[in-house]
This record gives structure tokens, C-alpha cells and sequence, in this order.
């Protein structure tokens, strides 16, 4: 039996630092709203207004959760938690958009050794503004204080979002096309993939994430900490522009590029896609600090493409231009045959993530 009283405080738990850190929250989260939003910031389930999709034929809904993986333990080392919450939304409503699906609203989840107010509302403030740049309601969250479970500076987030298209026209493999091209959408840098790789490479050179890099031009630290670029406002333009002849996309995360292309290939389908590209700076240099080999880079990392989208021929240019004006880079980098006997080896990936889908070779030389 304790000689003192134990209290939920002397435990580890602060309901008042919780308390604390909804108050500084509550702006970020006022900003990140929508119309249909019912209720505010504190009620056990946050409500969102679905009258609207009376007006669907035949609405789907689509949902996805993740996390942003070991990148929050750059956050934590560079004492910088401003920017890893638009990470967290870029993964999940970025997802939902690769079905052709406009995504409503998210909910997050932190888990903290240590309830710092300033600390989450800092990581909530960029959850809120990934949540204004993709047009999605931050409808409500949880933070849980895990005392002995996480050191008092860990934290880990993860969020989950819902959207909803109509039935007819939810992209997928069925839609694809021999004569196809590939586009691909650059990404911002890193995005939120791979991290245990890039950690591992940097300790291994004896780097500090504050180590300043001339041909990054700025710190390490900073270039990883780089937010997941958010494609969701200009890829529900293209849909809604290019209609029938948009025909699949592709989230370019864990697996690399031509493991993500071929989850939304059909069986018989082969998608060449040519290193057309110069590699981004920080890609070039995990590979040459780690001497990494480029199956194994390609294999984790997105490699200066975050997003692929397969059209239609006639339809190619127009999307590269709507892309463009959004400020996303993009260009045709491949295209879509019906495979032959000659669509297996060591350089082709098949399926991927238990999908039995297409297959993608990637051939050629990244320009230097």
C-alpha cells in the first residue's frame, strides 16, 4: 500500500494541460471548417450534415486512416511540430481522392508521453491548415497522455477522413486503356515515406538534422521536415475536367512508384515508365551518403513523384496544363500496353499490397 495518496497527476496524467492545449487549438480548428459542420470543437463526435448527398444518384462513401510514420521523430529532434500535421492530412485525403472521391471531413489522434499545450496545438495548427488546403472539416480529435508508454517529448498522430463520390464514376483499373499515358505529379520533397531509411542514413554518416547543406540550401532538418505536398483541390478539378478520360491515380507512398501504379493497373495491363526526371537534391543525396542501391531507393521513397495519373491520349495535354496552372509540376513520363510474354523479371513489379493488378517497368536513366 502507497504511504501518499496517488492521484491521476502523480501518475503522470495533467487534465489541465489537456484542457490548456483545446483552448490554443480552437482558432486552428475554427479555420478548417465547412458548412455542413454541425456542433463545435469538445462534443464526444464531431457531426457533419450529409443532406447534401440526397442529391447523388448513387453516393459512395470512401474512407482512409494513417499516420506519417517515423517522420515525427525528426519533428521531436528538431523541436518543430508546426508543419507534421498538414503530413498526416496529405496521407489521408490524398488517398481518398485516388478513388475520384471529394473527402468531407477528418478527425485526428495524438498520442503524447507529456501533454505540452503549446506543443499540440502546434501540431493541430498544421493539421488544420492541411485540412484549408484540401477543403475538408476538421470535425474533431483526441489527445491521449501515455505516461511510461512514451517518453515525456515522444508523440505519435494519426487521423482518418471520409468522402464521398458517385458510383458511375469512381476511377479504377477498369477504366484503363491500351494507348494510356502516364503523367507524373511532382512532389514536394520527401512527403512523409521512408523515414526509417533517411534516419538510419543519416546517423550513419554521423549528420545532425541541423547540419546546413548547400545543395539542399537550407538544414537537413529542414528539408525533411518539408510538409507533404496536398494534391486534393487540383486533382477534384481534374476529375471533374478531364470526366471519362481520367482514368486512374496513384498515391506514390510506402512501395514507391511502380508498386502504387501497379495497384491500380488491371491484370494484363503493362504501364513503362521512363526515368525522364531530374531527382530533387535530397533523393540524390540519401542515396549517395547511405550508398544506397536504387532498387532498394525506388522501393521506399517517391523519388521527386507524388501522385501519377493515367488518361486518356487526347486528354494528356489538357490535364498537364490544369496540373500546371494549379502549381504542380507534371509531365508524361509512360504509357500503357496490354502486356506481353516479355512483362516478367527482376526490373518488373507485379500487384502489390495483396492487389492483384497490373504490372510496371521502369527503364532508363535519371537526367542529370
Amino acid at each position: 500500500m502507497s504511504d501518499q495518496p496517488i492521484t491521476y497527476a502523480s501518475a503522470g496524467v495533467d487534465v489541465h494541460a489537456g484542457d490548456r492545449a483545446v483552448e490554443l487549438m480552437k482558432e486552428s480548428v475554427r479555420r478548417a471548417q465547412r458548412p455542413e459542420v454541425l456542433g463545435g470543437l469538445g462534443g464526444f463526435a464531431g457531426m457533419f450534415d450529409a443532406s447534401a448527398l440526397q442529391g447523388m444518384r448513387r453516393p459512395v462513401l470512401a474512407t482512409s486512416t494513417d499516420g506519417v510514420g517515423t517522420k515525427v521523430a525528426v519533428a521531436q529532434a528538431m523541436d518543430v511540430h508546426d508543419t507534421i500535421g498538414q503530413d498526416l492530412v496529405g496521407m489521408v485525403v490524398d488517398d481518398i481522392v485516388v478513388s475520384g472521391a471529394e473527402p468531407l471531413f477528418m478527425t485526428d489522434y495524438i498520442a503524447c508521453g507529456s501533454v505540452v499545450p503549446e506543443r499540440i496545438a502546434a501540431i493541430v495548427a498544421g493539421i488544420a491548415r492541411g485540412c484549408e488546403l484540401a477543403g475538408v472539416a476538421l470535425v474533431g480529435g483526441e489527445t491521449a497522455e501515455h505516461p511510461g508508454l512514451l517518453d515525456p517529448h515522444e508523440y505519435d498522430v494519426a487521423g482518418a477522413a471520409t468522402g464521398v463520390v458517385e458510383h458511375d464514376a469512381v476511377l479504377g483499373p477498369q477504366r484503363v486503356a491500351a494507348g494510356d499515358v502516364v503523367l507524373a505529379l511532382a512532389s514536394s520533397g520527401l512527403h512523409s515515406n521512408g523515414y526509417s531509411l533517411v534516419r538510419r542514413v543519416v546517423a550513419a554518416a554521423g549528420w545532425g538534422w541541423e547540419r546546413e547543406v548547400p545543395e539542399l540550401g537550407r538544414t537537413l532538418g529542414e528539408e525533411c521536415l518539408e510538409p507533404t505536398r496536398i494534391y486534393t483541390r487540383p486533382l477534384l478539378e481534374l476529375v471533374r475536367a478531364a470526366g471519362p478520360d481520367l482514368h486512374v491515380l496513384s498515391h506514390v507512398t510506402g512501395g514507391g512508384l511502380a508498386a502504387n501504379l501497379a495497384r491500380v493497373l488491371p491484370p494484363g495491363m503493362l504501364a513503362t515508365v521512363e526515368r525522364t526526371w531530374q531527382l530533387p537534391p535530397i533523393f540524390t543525396l540519401v542515396q549517395e551518403l547511405g550508398q544506397v542501391p536504387l532498387a532498394d531507393l525506388e522501393q521506399t521513397l517517391n523519388m521527386g513523384v507524388g501522385f501519377v495519373a493515367v488518361v486518356a491520349p487526347a486528354e494528356a495535354d489538357r490535364a498537364v496544363a490544369l496540373l500546371e496552372e494549379n502549381g504542380i509540376q507534371t509531365w508524361p513520363v509512360g504509357t500503357v500496353e496490354v502486356a506481353g510474354e516479355d512483362a516478367t523479371g527482376p526490373d518488373v513489379v507485379q500487384g502489390a499490397k495483396g492487389v492483384d493488378g497490373g504490372a510496371v517497368r521502369v527503364v532508363g536513366d535519371y537526367r542529370r
